[in-house]
């Protein structure tokens, strides 16, 4: 009895967050059609918790077609029971063209470098050229946001996933409201956002998290400007890793990076050598258990959310990372709102640059200054004796 009880166990260990046991494979069948059953619904409830919890169990939202129903809720605007969006319009065409097409052109043009792998070339120069027309619309339509190499990557998953009618509205939604830091003029809020990602780790192992620390956290860099897109090279990881990352807040892809180099702790620990640390993390492995990733990625955040790490005050109130902290609330935001935050955060920047200016030219002149304060010093003390000759006992007499 003993023994039974303890198999018995095991396989209700083994059962995934739907109650799926693994070794049944007869049953799967009937578990992704009420899982499916269960984001549709989820879907025309617009119910985003629901829809949260889903985007992490096992699979995500499974297909494309689900997907064309869930994102668009995910992300704010309204779609047919197709995943259409009505007012498509190409007016955008007639707008001044935006400062960065030029990139634009040079990045589509190495697009689709992994998926689809079964196109012909002119239906490959066909998708390129869609793209190429998504990215153009959508910073037209937004001129104020600035092109980053990768934002690309992001997109073309976008045009695979999506109908046409509803990627622009899917893009514009994703760059002014989630990703809007990483679209300033400056990478600066980019990299303010990476130092969290050592916070994460060391909440849980701060061994990995001191030998992680040899090298700065830009390795991670890649994966969270692009949502992983420019390094996960299979399409259907990609789709169900977005699924996860639309579904959570924005800050959830520094878990899932700190996650995946928690799983990945014995193999660094066999670099010594800071360059070597580097590459290693800046490489995404492919053979990783993204379910499992995503799964313990939602536990870390649930365990050490973003409000206790040791670097989170000093993310900007503008940044994206709070002003989307939570989904609903981020799914309600018009890109009117996205555009104010948007000018918040450039103030800083600018008020950021003026002061860093201004200390370099200091330092450069720390000399003359000092010579000019000790100047006006011995003008004052000598028109004050007794203060001369009390100051006049602690300082060098060259200073006098």
């Amino acid at each position: 009895m003993a023994r039974e009880q303890e198999d018995a166990d095991g396989r209700e260990e083994e059962k995934d967050i739907n109650g799926a046991d693994d070794h049944h494979h007869d049953d799967e069948p009937a578990l992704a059609h009420a899982q499916e059953s269960r984001i549709l619904d989820a879907c025309r409830r617009r119910d985003i918790d629901d829809l949260q919890v889903l985007a992490v169990s096992r699979g995500g939202f499974l297909s494309d077609a689900i997907r064309r129903q869930a994102w668009p809720v995910l992300l704010g605007f309204t779609v047919d029971e197709h995943g259409e969006q009505g007012g498509s319009s190409d007016s955008w065409r007639k707008l001044a063209r935006h400062k960065d097409e030029d990139q634009v052109k040079l990045d589509v043009d190495r697009s689709f470098v992994y998926y689809p792998d079964d196109d012909t070339q002119a239906q490959l120069d066909l998708k390129k050229t869609a793209l190429s027309d998504l990215i153009t619309e959508v910073l037209r339509r937004q001129p104020y946001l600035s092109y980053f190499q990768g934002y690309h990557d992001i997109c073309q998953v976008f045009l695979l996933v999506l109908p046409p009618s509803s990627r622009a509205a899917a893009v514009s939604r994703l760059s002014g409201l989630r990703i809007r830091d990483f679209m300033l003029p400056s990478l600066g809020p980019a990299i303010s956002q990476l130092r969290l990602i050592p916070d994460i780790i060391s909440a849980v192992d701060p061994a990995l998290c001191a030998h992680v620390g040899r090298t700065e956290p830009y390795f991670a860099l890649s994966d969270t400007l692009t949502m992983f897109a420019h390094n996960v090279r299979r399409y259907a990881d990609i789709a169900r890793l977005f699924d996860a990352l639309l579904a959570r807040e924005q800050v959830f892809s520094l878990y899932v990076f700190a996650q995946i180099v928690l799983t990945r702790r014995a193999e660094l620990f066999d670099h010594d050598e800071p360059d070597m640390l580097h590459f290693a993390l800046s490489k995404l492995p492919q053979d990783l258990d993204l379910d499992a990733v995503i799964r313990d990625a939602a536990i870390l955040f649930d365990k050490h959310p973003p409000e206790t790490l040791r670097n989170w005050g000093k993310i900007s109130n503008a940044s994206a990372l709070k002003t989307g902290r939570r989904v609903d609330e981020c799914s309600r935001q018009g890109l009117a709102e996205g555009f104010a935050y948007f000018e918040m955060q450039q103030k800083e920047l600018r008020w950021a640059a003026r002061r860093q200016k201004a200390m370099k030219t200091v330092w450069a002149n720390r000399t003359v200054i000092l010579a000019v304060v000790i100047g006006i010093g011995a003008v004052y003390f000598r028109k004050a004796p007794f203060w001369m000759n009390l100051v006049s006992r602690s300082m060098p007499n060259h200073y006098f």
